[in-house]
């Protein structure tokens, strides 16, 4: 009888030597921990749709972003819930704003211990619930909302900002924020494009989150999960605007297109574990049905393999102290 010569399995044959071979690691300074702020509250909200997740009061997130840092997170991804909305997010551009001034709280909280970036979108803004402001004919106005954008980041900028997040998918949207952060004088700060993101039924969790308004879909802005070479295109264009990073989201439905966004770009690449990823794994481990700690690592881990160098993530802080706590 003839054995087998190479024996893979020589390398699994126990947790240190799997440890020793392993191709991708996950580090807690590779996770960002996306937070909402909600506008007058006391307390925080938990989310009914993503359980462990809140909106923040003011206290509660600079509490959250001080142990992101003390965690050795890479950053947190900020997101404003106003209390009053209207046609063209007015809210956002106001540097009083919720949003706005949550920057200014988590950089006073956290210095430059943690990257904070902060979301350049009006979804959260609108009382239509879209990412941009409405032409006469209910369209999103591409055109229009880029000036808006242009406002917001440099608001953002001012507040304190490290990274701004535009999100919302509209063409040209990073050229315009370039310019006006560097006519601001605001040439350190960096943008991370969401260059492909798709419009995804797993967005649904979040929608409670920013208590959206939207009726109908983006499916006229965001791309559509039938195409993947239109995101080699869409990060390419990002590029070219002057992105400092480039985002694929969702994350786990669309693998492939991180793989291939990661294997083209020559700057660092982000994939966003969205809500609805989130939900399904806590829902499933509540039920019994999953061993809920190794399907969360197991789930990163799959986002880092597939070429992310960043990972957004709702189990961000949680993840760090199992990291730690492993070593």
């Amino acid at each position: 009888m003839s054995f087998p010569q190479h024996r893979p399995r020589r390398l699994r044959t126990t947790p240190a030597m799997r440890r020793l071979t392993a191709e991708v690691r996950v580090e807690p300074s590779q996770l960002i921990l996306p937070a909402f702020v909600r506008e007058g509250i006391s307390e925080p909200v938990p989310l009914k749709s993503m359980p462990g997740v809140v909106q923040h009061t003011p206290e509660t997130l600079r509490k959250a972003a001080a142990e992101a840092a003390e965690l050795g997170l890479g950053g947190i991804m900020l997101f404003g819930v106003p209390e009053v909305r209207d046609a063209t997010g007015s809210a956002g551009v106001d540097p009083d704003g919720v949003l706005n001034r949550a920057i200014a709280d988590v950089k006073a909280e956290v210095g430059d211990d943690l990257v904070v970036m902060s979301d350049v979108c009006l979804d959260e803004f609108t009382d239509h619930g879209h990412c941009g402001v409405l032409a006469p004919d209910g369209s999103v106005d591409n055109d229009a909302t880029l000036e808006v954008y242009a406002r917001m980041a440099v608001v953002q900028a001012q507040a304190g900002a490290d990274v701004l997040g535009p999100s919302g998918m509209m063409d040209g949207q990073v050229a315009v924020i370039r310019q006006a952060l560097d006519e601001a004088g605001l040439q350190n700060t960096a943008v991370l494009a969401y260059a492909a993101k798709y419009s995804s039924a797993f967005y649904g969790p979040f929608r409670e989150a920013v208590d959206s308004q939207l009726k109908g879909d983006r499916r006229t802005y965001q791309m559509d999960p039938a195409n993947r070479r239109e995101a080699i295109l869409e990060v390419e264009l990002d590029l070219q605007e002057g992105a400092d990073m480039v985002m694929v989201k969702p994350a786990m439905s669309y693998l492939d297109i991180l793989a291939d966004v990661a294997e083209m770009s020559p700057v660092p690449v982000a994939a966003y574990q969205i809500s609805g990823e989130y939900a399904m794994i806590e829902a499933a481990a509540a039920n019994g049905w999953i061993d809920r700690k190794p399907a969360i690592l197991e789930s990163v881990l799959g986002i880092r393999r597939a070429g992310a160098d960043m990972v957004l993530t709702y189990w961000a802080a949680e993840m760090a102290r199992w990291l730690k706590e492993s070593k």
